[in-house]
């Protein structure tokens, strides 16, 4: 797939002005959204990235346009996963509701930013060591297992990242929110304020997420350019989907069992890819594994459709049985 520097400043130039609208909007006005606005927003984002997948499908051929869809249902569903901890962290942090649209907002933008450089560290390495299929499939194979063991634990077990706990003892802290303000003075002196934690916490926290998510990614599409505009069409959609499903996430009890399932089936992927372009020499001579497939697109795509289909229905199956 050939993208011209144009079509990545296009990109990168549009992304920022949404974001900037949204830095504006939600500057001038902080509130919790209203379910309209919520819905209004989702709707535009999805409908988006549904275009774009379109759009990529007709200017670059059905391949690419699936390997976009299945890398961003696949983006926004580990993102629905996170929530979860999003709602934690909240929580914890009694960020006031009418500030928890900021804070997710800020944390997106950082998020963004991290998720860059780690999509261009994985093209790099990808691009020179073609082992690196195996430690990618590797990770995710061991991630999906002790995903499914961990599913149904109480995620009041969360800790907080290293450096927010180091943030809290080296910085000084002040007790007031001072609205979405990260940094205030007082006294003649600079303190951050608790939205400071709340953003670094949510981008600490995002960048864990990461480590599973662009390798997973990756299995579906070896294109940065898709890699990267699939994070974004994910992650732009997160603030939204985190006020209208808020309550629904608490129904989605076998969620976290799909998506290790969707983990461990593309670390099998990515494996096989691994096999059928070998060149470590310990394994085979050197020489590619002939009898190792590459799965196409279209299956990944309906096996992730397929997964994500049954494990709602199933949830919310059982959140029924539950309730009667």
């Amino acid at each position: 797939m050939h993208v011209t520097p144009v079509v990545w400043w296009v990109t990168i130039v549009v992304t920022a002005a949404i974001l900037l609208v949204d830095v504006v909007v939600i500057g001038r006005r902080p509130h919790e959204p209203s379910r309209k606005e919520t819905v209004v927003a989702l709707s535009v984002f999805v409908g988006l990235a549904v275009l774009f997948g379109m759009g990529v499908w007709l200017f670059a051929g059905g391949r690419y346009g699936g390997e976009f869809l299945a890398g961003w249902l696949t983006e926004y569903s580990l993102s629905i996963d996170n929530l979860f901890i999003f709602i934690v962290i909240m929580n914890k942090l009694s960020v006031p509701r009418e500030l928890q649209q900021s804070a997710l907002l800020i944390g997106i933008v950082l998020a963004l930013v991290l998720r860059g450089v780690f999509i261009a560290v994985g093209a790099a390495a990808i691009a020179e060591f073609s082992w690196v299929f195996y430690l990618f499939g590797l990770f995710l194979v061991v991630t999906a297992v002790n995903l499914a063991r961990e599913s149904g634990e109480d995620e009041g077990g969360y800790d907080e990242p290293r450096i927010v706990r180091w943030a809290r003892r080296h910085l000084r802290l002040s007790e007031e929110w001072n609205g979405a303000r990260l940094t205030v003075r007082q006294a003649g002196s600079r303190y951050v304020t608790p939205m400071f934690i709340v953003v670094l916490t949510l981008g600490m926290t995002d960048l864990l997420f990461a480590l599973d998510s662009i390798p997973a990614i990756y299995g579906l599409t070896r294109e940065p350019y898709l890699v990267l505009t699939a994070n974004i069409f994910a992650l732009m959609g997160l603030r939204q989907l985190y006020f209208l499903i808020g309550d629904l996430l608490q129904r989605l009890v076998f969620l976290s069992y799909g998506l290790a399932f969707l983990l461990l089936f593309i670390g099998m992927k990515l494996i096989l890819h691994a096999m059928h372009e070998n060149t470590l020499p310990f394994v085979n001579g050197g020489e590619h594994i002939s009898w190792a497939p590459d799965i196409p697109i279209w299956v990944s795509l309906a096996m992730i459709v397929g997964t994500l289909a049954v494990t709602t229905v199933l949830s919310l199956a059982a959140d029924r049985r539950r309730a009667t």
